[in-house]
């Protein structure tokens, strides 16, 4: 293994399990670069990213810039002499400066198979378009929106169990080992970069809140991984009264009803869709304990056939 002189840039709890394993690969980390300490949880305590504390916790210099745009902060990263950076969900646009100043470029690891959900949210909209699987992308940067040449690729199966948040952690870790494969390919000349071909190419919006809202006139299907798609953030709701109702699990339910959409078709908390129906299996209540869904409608006056108002 070629022990590389590196900087890191990324942010959240996917980035720092690739920083982690670059560290214990024996690379060297000048730099750590991350969003600056934002106020967060219900305190609104001002916290360090997860990468952050992890790079200070090993010792590593950490750079929390605004922007990379000032000839300031260009040369003050071209001064660490680099022979690669390393991004990963960092959150900041780089400038071409920034992409030209390691000697072996600035590499990504995009969690997506590239060209195939380029953009903000690859992971949930893989589970919410239904496919069979998606994975990693290492991928040597350019000036594009997640378009250069593609080093390294694994893939990771969506099963109907499989969450946003089991996905993350799954990408996570692979992720981390292929960006080792990658960088010792890479200097040792084994990798070669092949760009990305023209077809097959999807954008990955970025998700909002109202992303989470439940329309009962949209398929059971689509509602169901809506569902596992959108846990943990931003989460599932629908209102019921004047209460904002979260849904932690769903099920496809056996059956077409017919009844209108949204239609509370038994004690369950089945609901009718545009096509089938979906079993809210757990939910909460705002400042409550999530339930089972049977359990919630005991505790609310919601009657069997009435309709579910959409949101």
């Amino acid at each position: 293994m070629s022990r590389l002189r590196l900087a890191f840039m990324g942010t959240p709890d996917f980035a720092a399990s690739s920083l982690r394993a670059l560290i214990d690969a024996g690379h060297e980390v000048v730099c750590v670069y991350s969003q600056p300490p934002r106020p967060a949880g219900r305190g609104h305590q001002v916290q360090r990213s997860p990468v952050h504390v992890l790079a200070e916790d090993r010792g590593i210099p950490v750079r929390t810039p605004k922007s990379l745009r000032s000839a300031e902060a260009q040369a003050e990263f071209a001064a660490l002499d680099l022979d690669c950076a390393v991004v990963a969900a960092y959150g900041l646009i780089l400038p071409q400066p920034i992409l030209d100043a390691p000697r072996m470029g600035c590499l990504n690891i995009h969690a997506s198979l590239l060209p195939r959900w380029r953009g903000a949210a690859p992971i949930q909209r893989s589970i919410l378009a239904g496919d069979a699987e998606t994975g990693v992308t290492i991928m040597q940067m350019d000036a594009g929106l997640d378009t250069g040449a593609m080093l390294l690729k694994g893939t990771v199966p969506i099963t109907a169990e499989t969450t946003a948040g089991s996905l993350h952690d799954a990408l996570a870790e692979l992720g981390a080992g292929l960006i080792v494969q990658a960088l010792d390919g890479l200097a040792e000349g084994r990798l070669t970069a092949e760009p990305q071909p023209a077809e097959g190419v999807t954008y990955a919006a970025k998700l909002s809140r109202d992303d989470g809202r439940l329309d009962w006139s949209q398929p059971a299907d689509f509602i169901e991984r809506q569902v596992r798609a959108l846990n943990p953030w931003p989460g599932v709701w629908f209102d019921l009264g004047h209460e904002r109702i979260k849904v932690l699990a769903a099920e496809l339910a056996k059956g077409t009803p017919d009844a209108a959409p949204g239609t509370l078709l038994d004690a369950d908390l089945t609901v009718a869709c545009a096509e089938g129906a979906v079993r809210l299996t757990r939910v909460q209540r705002p400042s409550k304990a999530a339930v089972e869904g049977s359990a919630f409608l005991r505790g609310f006056n919601a009657a069997v056939g009435s309709v579910l108002a959409a949101s």
